[in-house]
């Protein structure tokens, strides 16, 4: 083969031309570079050279065969940007065209119910207060005028913890309690959050629940004054049409007590299988703080009154909502909450 470089060169270039992916310039590369190539065969010549010029020639042939190497690195280097672009271009995304709809949560029921209920008291002057879910019993049973001896302390199978010295509460009133022994009265506060009892789990029963309760200590607190607070209440969170029915009753803590009904809302008070034909639906217990928990707590109940109340939030979240099932509230099914 004679070593016409110019010739070899421009021939690269025209094939070059034609090379449109890595397994054709692999192709080419063997044609020019590899056992076979063109340089392997000029290198070969080299014993039928002259002596006196072999040097010559063999310098020649790496001249060469160094520029085909540049001409070729160059030419792969172009191959893997356009390979790059090419792959980066599959991946593009405007990132100015609007995407796809997103899908948004919802707010579970519990915490809408507890988000409106104190949205109505707070409008009413109530402060939102917090407590701890493991409670002493002085607080959650004691100050509340429910000591050890007392039935109804039996009546909340409690669970108990480290030896009986602390517990899971069994009602959100222990929040009261330690409000009013950090608290000066006028006092007008409302809580909420988990409470635990040893419950059988049905429709209407569980372990863990939700309650919401309210405290107002002020001078001259009448029962009128809790009536108007719970007429308020029921009324924003069912409709202005419901009427509320004070039902005498015993809750240790309160005295008087009672049961608080409203006007059936599924019948309008007409009587349905709903409220079992009486045309009334218990939805939660209230009363005039008892005179002792005052005591308990450094207030003189000579000065100073009060009235609580207390709520299952699942009670009302059940009423408003319709659902019948208070296990649906916590099974986390997502097409129960949406």
């Amino acid at each position: 083969m004679d070593l016409n470089k110019d010739q070899i060169m421009m021939n690269l270039k025209n094939k070059i031309d034609s090379v449109k992916n890595l397994e054709d310039f692999k192709v080419l590369k063997s044609e020019f570079l590899g056992k076979k190539g063109q340089v392997t065969q000029l290198m070969k010549n080299i014993s039928k050279i002259d002596k006196e010029k072999k040097k010559e020639y063999g310098q020649k042939v790496n001249q060469l065969k160094s520029e085909i190497e540049d001409v070729l690195n160059s030419f792969m280097e172009e191959l893997n940007e356009k390979k790059k672009k090419s792959e980066e271009l599959k991946d593009w995304v405007d990132v100015t065209v609007r995407g796809a709809k997103n899908s948004y949560g919802k707010e579970h029921l519990i915490n809408k119910t507890i988000r409106e209920s104190f949205e109505i008291f707070t409008n009413l002057g109530f402060t939102v207060v917090e407590g701890n879910e493991i409670e002493e019993p002085w607080f959650n049973f004691d100050a509340l005028n429910t000591p050890e001896w007392h039935p109804a302390r039996d009546m909340q199978d409690t669970f108990y913890l480290n030896l009986e010295k602390t517990l899971l509460r069994t009602h959100t009133s222990g929040v009261q309690i330690r409000t009013m022994t950090k608290m000066n009265p006028p006092i007008a506060v409302v809580s909420s959050g988990r409470v635990y009892r040893k419950d059988e789990i049905d429709a209407t029963h569980s372990a863990m629940f939700y309650q919401l309760e309210g405290l107002f200590i002020d001078k001259k607190v009448t029962v009128g004054n809790l009536r108007k607070f719970l007429e308020i209440y029921t009324k924003k969170m069912f409709g202005d049409s419901l009427k509320v029915l004070l039902r005498p009753s015993y809750f240790p803590f309160v005295e008087p007590g009672f049961e608080v009904d409203v006007s059936c809302i599924n019948c309008g008070g007409k009587g349905c299988s709903v409220c079992k034909n009486t045309g009334w639906i218990e939805v939660l217990g209230a009363g005039l703080v008892h005179p002792n928990v005052l005591k308990n707590v450094g207030f003189d109940p000579d000065e100073w009154q009060g009235l609580a109340f207390g709520v299952g939030v699942e009670r009302i979240a059940m009423l408003k909502y319709g659902v019948s099932n208070m296990r649906e509230f916590f099974k986390n099914d997502i097409r129960f909450v949406e």
